[in-house]
């Protein structure tokens, strides 16, 4: 660094980088982003004020445009950006940034929706009639004042601010290492509590929030608990959690959800967006539109539902996913004697308190300065008066002023101004009206000095002045509270609105699924065929039914080893009649993605465990808690090998036997547990062995009553008792279920039965058949079977599907 022609000056680099690095971040923390605890303004908006203030701009004068206030604070107090200028303008005649605006604004001051006021050339402003109430008394020596930039001028160091501002219109800003966000109040209440603090100096918190419960917000909304209210007041940090103001209108047999107020600092127009997003998304299922009707005499965002559709659920959705509830971080940091320090509520009171104090002590000073001046001029003027001849004949033989006033001085004792004061004296104050008035003048002079000398000597007559102003303000300018403050509730779960009761649930084969309360079954009369459960489209026909609990999970496994979960009360309601919603509209499965297996849950219990079946022989087994979790895009419930899929899943004890058949008749039977359990990506292990060209097609698990059926491509099928199988080691070939050849062809179904049960049986082309496991003849482990379904040339049996009856079984 040159220090002068030809010397050079070396320097730390560290040392200069701290040095001036601090001395950025002091004038950032001090001369820009943080308010003063007194008047609650930074230095920018307390410019402003006064510069306002003296262009004469009060709330009873013309506006002027707001590039002329902009101007003055330029050139005259903040050497800066117009726009900084003018941005801070604006948002101080915001009525939904300030609790209580300081500047009136004429033209577009910017909206909720953000967006930007007008340019300054076309804005009008001038004082809001509360702000006058911030300037009070400021040219009565009540606060200092320092030089200006360039020191043609004064500016003040904090506003007398007769208002509470800090609280009540609150502050943000981020300095350098600190921020600070102060909610906004209501007037009101922070001037009762100042009242009382005033009153009660050992005041504890909660004593304080009889009077100052919360904040109040310029958007109204909801304060949801006392928590983070508590927490806030008490430490100067904490998090407030805000809502929306929002109420249900019932238009027909349709519900709409109408948002009248939002919570502080939210966007109305981003708000919207997120809802349409997340319609689109499907996150939030049920709103058939939604409009911003607003205008002038409000906010009203409209949300139409469909009929079905819970209003409840749906509002604690938007509550949970937008910021139609939100959180307000709360760091009372302001800056105190030109430190920054993180306040407590009945700190923030008492300096605020103790500035009100400094300003009516200093205004006194000043107004007792200026009596005991005026009284000294008029005790002179009553001299000259009570002398009057003498004091005329002194004035006409002096040659000159200077002559007349020492004359006067010297003949009756005055001083100087007292003898100017009687020179400059009109005539008509020589008549007896105005003699009068100067004596009555005089008197009051003198009551005015006992009573600022009286309230100059006693701390408590200043703290009642105080009070009294306080008072005044708050009978003037207080209005009702906006923001809501009600009990927090625990957070929301949608199944809080849905009772707990019994529902069948469906899934056809090419993907359709609903939800049916049990009564519409039992309602039917017994000893018939059963009845039809699902309108499917041709050649669909139901693949999965269970009996569930509206709370249960529904487990979806995927022919690609994926798992995805859904509530049962997430599965839309309809009539028997109807095919149901598409299972695509419920999980994101992709294109072309099969639905395998469905299995409800109550709870994630340990003891229980998944076991599954690759159509390569692949099986796995893991505890059912590993399962417990909601990701949207599903879980990989194993890791399987190119070509391969998942063919089945069963939940089991982990004590069961397991029982796997193949297309060209193959099955084995073996403990499940031979599988270890294992994490739900593992691969799995070799659960039988297949010769070439053979596949899985079935596992049950096995129950010593029941009897294995099996159906072949070309309609043949039989049932064998289970017991015909004897348990082997898994990873073997097995025994033979059925014999496959040219005449009844590969097998297509595999699974375990009981008596009574009935079943359909689907062909490619779309025909079905219907009958009962009783009427199917049992045969040996080697037999082939009969024909159990007549095809023509060229059709084969594609799938078998069990019949509902009337009373649902629990289960699958």
């Amino acid at each position: 660094m040159a220090a002068g022609p030809g010397k050079i000056v070396p320097i730390d680099i560290n040392e200069e980088l701290k040095h001036s690095y601090l001395d950025y971040a002091m004038s950032v923390i001090v001369g820009r982003a943080l308010p003063d605890v007194r008047d609650g303004l930074k230095p920018v908006h307390r410019r402003i004020l006064y510069a306002m203030h003296n262009l004469g701009l009060t709330a009873d004068k013309p506006h002027r445009k707001s590039a002329y206030v902009v101007g003055e604070v330029l050139s005259k107090l903040h050497p800066h950006g117009d726009a900084a200028v003018y941005d801070a303008l604006v948002r101080l005649a915001q009525d939904f940034a300030c609790r209580y605006p300081l500047v009136d604004g004429h033209g577009n001051f910017g909206s909720i929706d953000g967006d930007a006021a007008a340019a300054m050339r076309y804005t009008e402003v001038r004082m809001a009639r509360i702000t006058s109430q911030m300037l009070a008394d400021i040219d009565k020596e009540t606060v200092d004042f320092i030089p200006n930039y360039d020191g043609t001028g004064e500016e003040p160091v904090v506003l007398p601010s007769r208002i509470p501002n800090l609280l009540v219109n609150g502050s943000a800003g981020i300095a350098v290492g600190m921020a600070t966000n102060i909610p906004p109040h209501n007037l009101k209440e922070v001037i009762d509590g100042l009242v009382y603090l005033a009153d009660h100096p050992d005041a504890e918190l909660e004593d304080l929030m009889r009077f100052i419960p919360g904040p109040d917000f310029p958007t109204g909304g909801k304060i949801m608990g006392r928590h983070g209210i508590v927490e806030a007041y008490r430490t100067g940090r904490g998090s407030i959690k805000m809502r929306g103001h929002a109420e249900f209108e019932r238009v027909g047999s349709r519900t709409r959800i109408v948002i009248t107020e939002l919570p502080y600092q939210v966007n109305k127009a981003r708000l919207v967006e997120k809802i349409a997003a997340l319609v689109r998304e499907k996150k939030i299922e049920g709103i058939s539109d939604l409009r911003d009707e607003s205008d002038r005499k409000g906010m009203r965002v409209v949300i139409e539902l469909r009929r079905e559709v819970n209003p409840e659920i749906t509002l604690n959705l938007l509550y949970k996913h937008t910021q139609l509830q939100d959180n307000f971080g709360v760091i009372l940091l302001a800056l105190v004697d030109g430190q920054p320090q993180v306040l407590a509520l009945k700190d923030i009171l008492s300096h605020y308190l103790g500035h009100q104090r400094e300003v009516i002590t200093r205004r006194c000073r000043y107004e007792l300065s200026q009596a005991q001046a005026r009284l000294h001029i008029v005790e002179g003027l009553r001299i000259a008066l009570a002398h009057l001849d003498e004091v005329i004949q002194t004035i006409r033989r002096s040659r000159d002023v200077a002559e007349a006033r020492l004359g006067l001085m010297a003949g009756f004792g005055l001083s100087e101004k007292q003898a100017q004061a009687i020179l400059d004296m009109r005539l008509q104050r020589l008549t007896a009206l105005e003699r009068d008035k100067l004596e009555n003048e005089f008197n009051d002079l003198v009551a005015a000095i006992e009573r600022l000398e009286a309230l100059l000597a006693d701390e408590q007559k200043i703290l009642a002045v105080v009070k009294e102003e306080l008072l005044a303000v708050r009978d003037k300018f207080a209005d009702p509270r906006r923001t809501e403050l009600v009990a927090e509730d625990a957070d929301f779960n949608p199944e809080d609105l849905i009772p707990q009761e019994d529902a069948v649930i469906i899934l056809t084969n090419d993907g359709y699924i609903k939800r049916m309360p049990p009564s519409v079954y039992r309602s039917q009369r017994r000893g018939g065929r059963g009845i039809a459960g699902v309108e499917t489209k041709v050649q669909d026909f139901v693949r999965h039914l269970f009996v569930g609990k509206t709370h249960d999970y529904l487990l979806f496994f995927t022919e690609r080893g994926k798992v995805y979960r859904v509530k049962v009360y997430e599965i839309p309601e309809a009539g028997r009649q109807a095919r149901g919603t598409a299972v695509v509209n419920l999980i994101p499965v992709a294109n072309g993605e099969r639905v395998t297996a469905v299995i409800p849950v109550t709870e994630y219990s340990g003891d229980a465990f998944l076991f599954m079946v690759t159509r390569k022989g692949i099986v796995k087994k893991t505890v059912l808690q590993e399962f417990d979790s909601a990701r949207r895009d599903g879980l990989i419930a194993l890791t399987l090998d190119e070509g391969d899929e998942l063919v089945d899943v069963k939940i089991t004890d982990g004590k069961s036997e397991v029982l796997l058949g193949t297309r060209n008749g193959m099955v084995i039977r073996f403990p499940e547990g031979q599988v270890r359990p294992m994490g739900r990506t593992a691969h799995g292990v070799r659960g039988i062995s297949l010769r070439e060209g053979d596949m899985v097609v079935g596992m049950d698990i096995v129950d010593p009553d029941d009897q294995l059926l099996v159906v072949s491509e070309k309609g043949y099928g039989k049932v064998t008792p289970v017991k015909e199988f004897r348990v082997q080691s898994r990873g073997g070939f097995g025994l033979i279920a059925a014999r496959v050849s040219g005449r009844n062809g590969p097998l297509v179904s595999l699974s375990l039965v009981g008596r009574g049960e009935e079943i359909l049986i689907v062909s490619k082309s779309g025909i079905l058949i219907r009958m009962k496991i009783d009427e199917i003849p049992q045969f040996g482990r080697q037999a082939q079977g009969v024909r159990l379904m007549r095809l023509a040339p060229g059709d084969a049996v594609v799938a078998v599907a069990w019949i509902l009856p009337e009373d649902p079984p629990q289960g699958e």
